[in-house]
């Protein structure tokens, strides 16, 4: 078998691409829009629609299989690639991308990946980070298809893992409406929940209030509308805002004395903070995450931090895990390139302190959200977001029935094995 032809089709994503630094330094929302000027390089506004780009190989024996190039919400941020823009790629995946694949033999996943990581754009830098993921989506669809298993067993096979025997915790997420949309999850019994989107000092209050009375609301409520047992992971990302409420160093009482506040209001429920400063570069956020870290075990305080700005790549998950920087580290797909790269980051974290969420972004697609639950179930990532979009329900129901598909299908071919020997 061989791929035949490879073709682009610029497509809608999951959301939006917002300017993340514009939004935290107080673009007012008007509606669903914002008010005011872009500051990261690419935006027109502060909020532009979503853009992917639809990666399909033709095979030989005449199937079609699909990738989709995909870039997270804040685009430009943090030390990510810039804002993607389907129009523009759609000539190098016909171009550089086809010519690479264009008549290999499609089983060899680990180094048909490969060969795309090695391409270059036609300004000499790597392929955007988009590009590398929906192709490797493809590739991985079209390895899966010859050799008539799931993505999950050629994904497993190339990063030597042992794949999950049972469905990937899945973390929901709200977004603005986290009032109404925590309370779906709730009834759902979602293991991790609810993201919060406080993205801004005034959702997380001048004195971090707004949050603190969030998480008493939320435990109160699961409590009530929670299913028999249920025993949820409550993970709330604050974007960086604590540096403007608190400001560093991060080891200060008082900044564990909050910490222990969020605790208290999540009882019983464990928590965990996601970017709860943004120190402008790599080496500055690995130093602040493990201050805070470091105090927050020395005052007893059983809170856990994760990873996301400056931890975008497998370099930079390799430095927080290395430096003990976080407690887990979000693995953000789309940032990573190609889809086993995210694969090898969830591996990396095993054997350490470290756990590995298996994040990405509400901007993704429905056919990047499905290649990612394969990645969970491979690796048995800690928890894995639903995704795409912001409604819940749908992002939840697409990852959710991926891993129950995939595991049915795996478990039906090892009886099938047993049986045969």
């Amino acid at each position: 078998m061989r791929i035949e032809a490879v073709s682009a089709v610029p497509a809608v994503s999951g959301f939006f691409f917002d300017d993340q630094r514009a939004i935290t330094s107080g673009a007012e929302q008007n509606g669903f829009s914002y008010e005011g000027e872009p500051v990261t390089p690419g935006f027109d506004s502060v909020r532009e629609a979503g853009e992917a780009l639809t990666v399909d190989l033709e095979l030989s024996d005449g199937t079609v299989v699909s990738g989709d190039c995909a870039a997270v919400q804040y685009s430009g941020a943090g030390g990510r690639d810039p804002l993607f823009r389907a129009e523009r790629y759609a000539d190098v995946v016909e171009g550089r991308v086809a010519d690479a694949l264009t008549g290999r033999d499609p089983v060899t996943f680990a180094e048909n990946a490969a060969a795309v990581e090695g391409l270059t754009s036609p300004d000499g830098d790597s392929l955007h980070t988009a590009v590398r993921y929906g192709v490797s989506q493809a590739l991985l669809a079209a390895a899966a298809h010859a050799r008539k298993v799931t993505r999950t067993d050629v994904l497993a096979t190339a990063l030597n893992a042992t794949p999950a025997d049972r469905p990937v915790p899945v973390f929901g997420q709200s977004g603005d409406a986290r009032r109404d949309n925590a309370e779906k999850m709730l009834i759902k019994g979602v293991p991790v929940l609810p993201h919060g989107l406080f993205n801004s000092v005034e959702k997380v209050g001048r004195d971090g209030e707004k949050l603190a009375d969030y998480l008493d609301w939320l435990s109160t409520r699961a409590r009530e509308l929670g299913p028999d047992e249920y025993a949820p992971r409550f993970h709330v990302d604050v974007y960086g805002t604590f540096g403007d409420v608190f400001g560093p160093p991060y080891d200060r009482p008082e900044i564990s004395d909050y910490f222990a506040d969020l605790r208290a209001a999540a009882a019983p429920y464990p928590v965990q903070v996601e970017g709860p400063m943004d120190a402008g570069g790599r080496a500055e956020q690995i130093h602040a995450m493990a201050e805070l870290r470091d105090a927050l075990a020395d005052a007893g305080v059983d809170v856990d931090i994760v990873a996301d700005e400056w931890c975008n790549t497998f370099d930079d998950v390799r430095a927080f895990v290395d430096e003990g920087a976080a407690d887990v580290v979000q693995v953000k797909t789309p940032d990573l390139g190609g889809i086993h790269r995210s694969g090898e980051a969830v591996r990396y974290c095993e054997g350490t302190d470290t756990r590995a969420y298996l994040g990405g972004t509400c901007n993704e697609t429905v056919t990047s959200a499905r290649a990612c639950a394969h990645v969970a179930l491979a690796t048995d990532a800690a928890q894995v977001l639903a995704k795409p979009g912001m409604g819940f329900d749908e992002g939840f129901m697409v990852v959710t029935n991926e891993m129950r598909r995939a595991l049915a299908r795996r478990d039906g071919a090892t009886r099938e094995v047993t049986a045969d020997d």
